[in-house]
């Protein structure tokens, strides 16, 4: 629930700046900046997505592992019991 939360709060912050930017920097009326920070705002996910490849863990760690969970114990193999 956190990391949803987390996710859509850096979503509407990157629609802000894109229309504060885009709004001020071309000197648009606030119904083309709301446009193009409309059309902007998932492209520039889609393009940051693209460029690391949705693996933001660092990579010395194992593929198996998420970057929150922790293995216990001293047991090396992946065996269920």
């Amino acid at each position: 629930m956190h990391r949803k939360v987390k996710n859509y709060s850096l979503v509407f912050c990157l629609f802000v700046f894109l229309f504060v930017t885009i709004g001020g920097g071309l000197h648009m009326n606030p119904g083309g900046a709301l446009l193009a920070a409309l059309s902007g705002t998932p492209l520039v996910i889609y393009a940051f997505n693209r460029k690391s490849k949705g693996d933001c863990r660092p990579e010395h760690a194992p593929p198996q592992l998420a970057g929150n969970e922790v293995r216990y114990g001293s047991n090396k193999s992946d065996d269920s019991d």
